[in-house]
């Protein structure tokens, strides 16, 4: 009985956080709990200040209902993503309003080591920052790339992280043991996702994909407001799905014609340098080939440099194919794009985006809604931290 009146506390909980402010009569269509045990559940939560009373509703011709909304002050949460170009750390209150935010680049010099007494240190300066004890803080929530073991809270191998040390990281022992507090890992697309619903949770979508297109490709879903995991975590194996038989290997290793084979930063590179080097004309062409990064494409887009626009087209075109292929397997409400490569032009969305639709069998009935990511860049971060108000025993 008592586990079944946590779970209850919880869910309360959480609809009050997802709606509020909110009336308790809006509270009783969604659970079936007596009146009397409601006015207790909430009254409980009030005393112990989780929750606030934020004013008064509309009258519907008796006495104004008491409005209920979550004391985004109650506790603090950290969230922390880690990636292979950058990692991010930000505070955020209870209602995920985020109070502050640093990111780092990492280099060859970022081992687990050193970014761990980043994170110590300048979780530090944030609580000094806004007058807060450490007790203050819930706990740090991870998103990272895979593959993780969550359970052991483990960084398994990772690809392409510029530092050395990264094979079987005990991230979340790291950081307990630094910070003090209870950490919890999950791939950075699922956080992502977290933080996506989040945003979008006056839409109220049931079913939701998110895809993110940076160095590699992650994807991850949702569906009725739970993400939907498999017997691995392997976020980035869908990079790996097949959309050109006769396709290239991406650098030499994985499926050939794999859809991060066409759609990647590394991938961009690869092929701008290949161009370059056999003398497509570019406002490029006076840097040594090799030298160009996905920063000098971006700018050379944004010059209308026919050479880049028309390697970011195929690009966008091969992100919509691959695109295609999920919805018609997952056929999801909503589908959220995300990552340096999306946000890099509007073209990238533009492109994919139609490409997708030309290539979705459906019926008249279903048609799914796209949109950029909300968040944008501090969606991993954010996502992190609303995990651990998933997780969290009210």
């Amino acid at each position: 009985m008592a586990r079944a009146q946590t779970s209850i506390r919880k869910d309360v909980y959480q609809r009050i956080l997802e709606l509020g402010p909110v009336s308790k009569a809006e509270l009783m269509r969604d659970f079936a709990l007596t009146s009397s045990s409601m006015t207790r559940l909430l009254d409980d939560l009030t005393d112990q200040d989780i929750i606030r009373v934020s004013g008064l509703g509309t009258s519907t011709g008796g006495r104004k209902p008491i409005l209920f909304q979550a004391n985004p002050t109650y506790r603090y949460l950290l969230g922390l993503e880690i990636s292979r170009i950058y990692s991010t750390l930000g505070l955020y209150d209870m209602q995920l309003n985020p109070l502050s935010s640093i990111r780092w680049k990492m280099d060859a010099d970022t081992t687990p080591e050193r970014l761990t007494e980043r994170v110590g240190v300048e979780t530090e300066r944030f609580l000094a920052q806004h007058g807060l004890q450490p007790g203050s803080l819930l706990g740090i929530g991870v998103g990272a790339v895979g593959p993780l073991d969550r359970e052991r809270g483990l960084i398994r191998s990772p690809e392409f992280f510029p530092a050395a040390g990264w094979d079987e990281v005990p991230i979340c022992e790291l950081l307990e043991r630094r910070l003090r507090l209870p950490a919890r890992l999950d791939n950075g697309s699922n956080t992502a996702l977290l933080g996506e619903h989040w945003a979008l949770r006056g839409q109220s979508p049931r079913h939701l994909l998110y895809v993110h297109a940076g160095v590699g490709l992650r994807a991850a879903m949702m569906s009725d407001g739970r993400l939907i995991r498999g017997a691995a975590d392997a976020e980035g194996a869908v990079g790996q799905m097949i959309i050109a038989t006769d396709g290239p290997r991406f650098e030499g290793r994985g499926n050939h014609g794999a859809w991060e084979a066409f759609v990647s930063v590394r991938a961009l590179e690869n092929r701008v340098r290949t161009q370059l080097k056999i003398g497509r004309p570019s406002l490029l062409a006076g840097r040594h080939p090799d030298t160009v990064t996905f920063a000098d494409l971006t700018e050379a887009l944004e010059a209308d440099d026919a050479l880049v626009k028309e390697q970011f087209d195929e690009a966008a075109a091969y992100l919509g194919i691959g695109l295609a292929n999920l919805i018609n397997v997952l056929h999801p409400d909503v589908v959220v794009l995300g990552g340096p490569l999306i946000e890099a032009h509007p073209l990238v969305y533009e492109t994919a985006v139609a490409t997708a639709l030309k290539n979705i069998v459906s019926g008249h009935e279903y048609s799914p809604a796209f949109s950029l990511a909300e968040l944008k860049e501090n969606a991993v971060a954010a996502g992190a931290a609303f995990m651990l108000l998933q997780e969290w025993t009210v």
